[in-house]
């Protein structure tokens, strides 16, 4: 894998994060395998360069890491979410793959985001082999529940994404080629994601950062774990997770524009942060979303199916979640924008050109666990994969959503198709949608009525993505290719 290149060199970029949380981080050297670390500052300081691995390089280089700000590509556009503007234009090839469910081993986006999340994985796996440096018991324990939690974190996605994984648990040596490339059944990955978890929510300090780990954001995605695993037990732990976090008063429901345009409020959990207007510390995935900002194709729009369902049951979350791209109000096909990240919370003016700063230096926190999601998963743990409930408990927590949008009408029995739908609504444009799809057992049905729809072909085999042809060839035939792919 390609990040096994920086075995002797793990590059540890500063990382700075929005607002004052977490923001005097000092740039740490590069480190070799004679030094590693000395003392818990420097672990410290390497903990932050595995943050800044799923920050990712705010550029438009394929060949950089850009760890979450492309993660769409990969989640949103292979739903029925989201699409190219112009699918088959030069620049938008690979993500025309996307949206038409036809990606190839080649392509660029799901080499750089497997890569890119692998390196993550090999950051947290450096931090836990040096954590012998750290004297204080307590701090070693909260360094290595961030570290774990880091982990798991790249390794839910890339599971949900891929399928069976190299199950890298430690530092290894270029010469382990059959540690790095041999495929593990997903059983033995979500062990270790569970594990590490567990380990992170029973050991981090209460810091009280939000663009940092903390024992909620480990209890939350752990939450959605044990949804994803879908056993009666697990669905049992996913409840009185849900429950903790519920209980434990530290969030709330915000006004839904606030959410994304008031960052660090008490409705977000877990955010990856960014600042605007400095290239190291910004992200471009805003201005990637709008037409005429650097990207004339226009990527990541709003698909004419999720604006009718927003239309249907968004209520007053709908005007804060996607507009009519101006730029095509007077002609041609109406194309529509995701209106949560606006670039650095403008709207870019009628034309959809006139910002204060540039798009592609916003600073838009990436929210990636919030409290509206733990009241639709508290009701998904007591559905435990279910049709539908009459339990009070969970319709109390769908409500409390649904109220957030102005809906008042109470179902004495909820459905699954309802609650599928009313996450699809709520978090559209998070990155949700997919994986939701899956877990729910509706990906089959839905994207390829969708897919029938738009003159495209869904099969099963495309649930999962192609492993990187590039890892096939350097594996030296020992990694195998997923079904469906040559």
């Amino acid at each position: 894998m390609k990040y096994f290149k920086y075995i002797a060199l793990i590059l540890m970029v500063s990382i700075t994060v929005s607002c004052s949380d977490f923001l005097d981080a000092e740039l740490n050297s590069a480190i070799t395998t004679d030094s590693y670390y000395k003392n818990v500052d420097e672990l410290e300081n390497g903990l932050i360069g595995v943050y800044a691995g799923i920050k990712g390089v705010n550029s438009s280089s394929k060949d950089d890491s850009h760890g979450v700000q492309w993660e769409f590509y990969v989640t949103e556009m292979r739903s029925d979410n989201t699409s190219t503007k112009s699918p088959d234009s030069e620049d938008a090839s690979d993500a025309g793959q996307m949206e038409s469910f036809a990606v190839l081993p080649t392509n660029n986006f799901v080499l750089n985001y497997y890569t890119s999340s692998f390196e993550v994985i090999y950051r947290a796996n450096v931090i836990l082999s040096n954590l012998d440096v750290v004297e204080d018991a307590e701090a070693a324990a909260a360094i290595e529940g961030e570290a774990k939690f880091l982990r798991a974190y790249s390794y839910f996605n890339l599971v949900r994404l891929f399928g069976d994984l190299p199950l890298i648990d430690r530092v290894v040596t270029p010469s382990e080629v059959e540690t790095q490339f041999t495929r593990v059944d997903t059983d033995l990955i979500y062990d270790l994601i569970v594990s590490d978890l567990e380990a992170a929510a029973a050991s981090i300090a209460d810091h009280g950062y939000k663009t940092r780990a903390s024992k909620d954001a480990a209890k939350a995605l752990l939450a959605k774990v044990h949804l994803t695993i879908g056993t009666s037990e697990s669905y049992t732990k996913a409840q009185l997770l849900c429950e903790e976090i519920i209980n434990s008063g530290n969030y709330k429901l915000e006004d839904f524009a606030d959410v994304f345009y008031s960052e660090l409020n008490d409705e977000v959990i877990f955010a990856i942060g960014y600042n605007s207007g400095i290239q190291d510390n910004s992200q471009i995935f805003s201005a990637e979303w709008m037409n005429a900002q650097g990207h004339t194709s226009g990527v990541n729009y709003a698909t004419t199916d999720v604006v009718a369902a927003i239309d249907a049951r968004g209520g007053t979350r709908t005007q804060n979640s996607y507009r009519e791209d101006p730029l095509t109000l007077f002609g041609g096909t109406i194309r529509y924008q995701v209106a949560k990240y606006f670039p650095d919370g403008e709207s870019g003016g009628s034309d959809g050109q006139t910002f204060t700063g540039l798009p592609q230096l916003a600073g838009n926190d990436w929210i990636v666990l919030r409290y509206a999601d733990v009241l639709l998963m508290h009701t998904e743990a007591i559905l435990a994969g279910g049709t539908e409930t009459t339990n009070g408990n969970a319709i109390d927590s769908y409500m409390e959503v649904r109220e957030r949008a102005g809906f008042t009408d109470r179902p004495s029995t909820l459905t699954k198709l309802e609650l599928l739908a009313e996450r699809r609504v709520e978090l559209a444009f998070e990155n949700q949608r997919l994986f939701d799809l899956i877990r729910f057992n509706e990906a089959q049905s839905i994207l390829s009525a969708f897919a029938t729809a738009n003159g495209f072909t869904f099969t099963s085999t495309d649930l999962l993505l192609p492993i990187p042809q590039n890892e096939i060839n350097l594996s030296q035939g020992v990694m195998n290719q997923n079904p469906g792919y040559n």
